[in-house]
């Protein structure tokens, strides 16, 4: 009965408390093993030494950005956007913020230009939004926000389960931004009294042990994704569908496209330089490839977003770059967003011409 009676007693004075908040923030991370150089993700944790987990706090925790302040030479880039961004079947030193870092960009101050990949996948303008507003406290000098108008539909925005599990913050950036989106979506998981206990919470409480047991696999091996040997290539004939979304020609409709979401982001980091780049994609030479670009996207759909998304970039006095057709179409691998180590290569060299050029042109 005492054992019973102090059983309970621990899992109220756990809901009560919630302290998975502050318990996030405690890691083996940039501590006794080194951070991550993207934020965690896996399909298969036990061969990525990684897994996919839905604190916050701990999954910035467990990063290189969090390690030590910002030295006095450094120039601060963050890199947001989906799994291109991240890295998928990329190793840790092929990624888009690694291909930056490795080609050792120096501004005219002398300061040099790093880049920390805080990519995620899963293709929701939201997502990004959620954590570009937990990465403004670790003082980037420069935000560039990778799109693709898959990341853009309004039936997109509140998918991801990172965000189904975080809405709290997600209601808050979608009141105080005024966004279309619905705080009552009916996928976000509110834990009731028992969900905040002991009990109720082990699933979160077993994810943070095992992202800090991971950590020493990781430091060990350095891997942090499971990439498999050989892989499905992306799709080179196309289905005769010139449907997106559920849409027909000729143009997307402002509603079901959240452009609302970028305005958001801008608010968000305020003065610091945001460079909003549309990434770019595969363009298959197929069958079909006069009515579809490519799996994700009808020719029609893709030419009407990038005629608004310049439009939009050009009246806000955004910085903005278009490099949708910048690399070529052996450089993509399993879908028409991801790219080879060269590929990935090729566009970190584009961008880090226009980062020393757009540096320039704001000093």
């Amino acid at each position: 009965m005492k054992a019973l009676a102090l059983f309970l007693l621990l899992n109220i004075c756990f809901a009560w408390f919630t302290p998975l908040s502050n318990l996030g923030r405690i890691s083996i991370y940039n501590r006794l093993v080194p951070g991550r150089v993207r934020l965690p993700y896996a399909d298969d944790p036990a061969r990525s030494y990684n897994l996919s987990l839905f604190d916050l706090d701990a999954m910035f925790a467990s990063h290189e950005i969090e390690a030590r302040p910002k030295p006095d030479d450094e120039y601060r880039v963050i890199l947001i956007g989906d799994s291109s961004t991240w890295g998928y079947l990329l190793q840790p030193d092929q990624t888009l913020a690694a291909a930056l870092n490795e080609s050792g960009l120096t501004l005219p101050d002398g300061r040099r230009v790093h880049a920390y990949n805080l990519g995620y996948p899963v293709m929701s303008l939201a997502k990004d939004l959620l954590i570009l507003s937990k990465a403004m406290k670790y003082q980037p000098d420069m935000v560039i926000w990778l799109v693709t108008l898959e990341s853009f539909p309004r039936d997109k925005q509140l998918f991801p389960p990172l965000l189904q599990h975080n809405p709290g913050p997600v209601r808050d950036l979608i009141e105080k931004y005024g966004l279309s989106l619905d705080t009552d979506d009916p996928g976000f998981t509110e834990p009731g009294i028992f969900g905040r206990t002991i009990l109720g919470s082990r699933r979160a409480l077993a994810d943070w042990i095992r992202l800090q047991l991971y950590g020493l696999m990781w430091a060990a091996t350095g891997i942090d994704q499971d990439i498999p040997s050989s892989f499905i290539a992306r799709m080179e004939d196309l289905p005769p569908d010139n449907s997106f979304h559920g849409l027909k020609p000729l143009t997307l409709s402002p509603d079901p496209i959240s452009l609302d979401v970028l305005g958001a982001g801008a608010r968000v980091v305020g003065s610091t330089p945001l460079l909003i780049v549309n990434e770019p994609m595969f363009i298959s030479q197929g069958q079909n490839s006069d009515i579809r670009y490519n799996f994700y996207y009808p020719r029609w759909a893709y030419d009407d977003y990038r005629e608004r998304l310049a439009s939009l970039t050009a009246a806000q006095g955004w910085p903005y770059v278009d490099f949708w057709d910048a690399i070529p179409p052996s450089e993509f691998t399993n879908t028409a967003v991801h790219m080879t180590p060269h590929g990935t290569a090729m566009l970190a060299d584009l961008l880090g011409e226009v980062i020393l050029k757009f540096r320039a042109q704001v000093q």
